[in-house]
C-alpha cells in the first residue's frame, strides 16, 4: 500500500504531539505539588476554655466547643467553626454575654468576626441580635452593617447598621424603627 508522504507527516506530527501532551502532563502535576502548600491550622483544640486576665482580674473568658489556630500563616488568625461562647467583665466586674454559630479572630488586627446568630446581652438586659457582629478588640468597640434587633428597658428597636461600645452606654445605631421611650 503506497501513503502519501504528507499524510506520513500529519501522522508523525500528531504522534509526536500527544507524546509531547502526555509527558508534559505527568511533569506539570509534579511543578503542581511541589508549589502546593496546604492549609493546615497549626494546632486543633476541642472543648475550648481561655480565660484572659489584665493585672491579675479576669476581662473575659471564651469558651468554644472547637478551635483551630492558624499562627503559622502570614496573616495569622483563630478560627471557632462551632461557634463561641465569650463572658467580658468591666472593671467593675459587670459581665457582658456574648454567643455565636461561628467565629474568627485575626491576630494582627485584633478583629473578631461573630458569624451566625449572634446574642450579645448585658447584665443590666440590654441585648443585641444580628447575623454578624464585628469586636475591635483594641478600642472594645463592636460594628456591623447587617440587619440587628435590639432590646432594652426603653424598648426594641430594628435597624441596619450599629456600632457600640462593650456596655453599651454608646450606642450609635442607622435606619432604626421601632417603639422607643423617649427622654423628655
Amino acid at each position: 500500500m503506497n501513503v502519501p508522504k504528507r499524510h506520513k507527516s500529519i501522522t508523525a506530527v500528531t504522534v509526536f504531539a500527544v507524546t509531547l501532551f502526555f509527558g508534559c502532563e505527568s511533569n506539570f502535576k509534579e511543578v503542581q505539588k511541589i508549589n502546593f502548600s496546604e492549609f493546615v491550622p497549626a494546632g486543633e483544640t476541642d472543648d475550648a476554655n481561655i480565660r484572659y486576665t489584665d493585672s491579675g482580674r479576669i476581662t473575659g473568658i471564651l469558651k468554644g466547643k472547637k478551635m483551630l489556630d492558624y499562627s503559622s500563616l502570614d496573616f495569622p488568625f483563630t478560627e471557632y467553626p462551632k461557634g463561641i461562647d465569650v463572658t467580658l467583665y468591666d472593671k467593675k466586674q459587670k459581665r457582658t454575654f456574648i454567643t455565636s454559630n461561628y467565629a474568627v479572630s485575626y491576630k494582627n488586627t485584633g478583629i473578631i468576626d461573630l458569624q451566625g446568630k449572634v446574642k450579645i446581652r448585658t447584665e443590666a438586659g440590654q441585648m443585641l441580635e444580628t447575623e454578624q457582629l464585628y469586636f475591635d478588640q483594641k478600642n472594645e468597640w463592636f460594628y456591623t452593617e447587617r440587619k440587628f434587633k435590639l432590646t432594652d428597658a426603653k424598648g426594641i428597636s430594628n435597624g441596619q447598621g450599629i456600632d457600640f461600645s462593650k456596655d453599651f452606654k454608646v450606642i450609635n445605631s442607622q435606619r432604626i424603627s421601632g417603639e422607643i421611650e423617649a427622654e423628655e
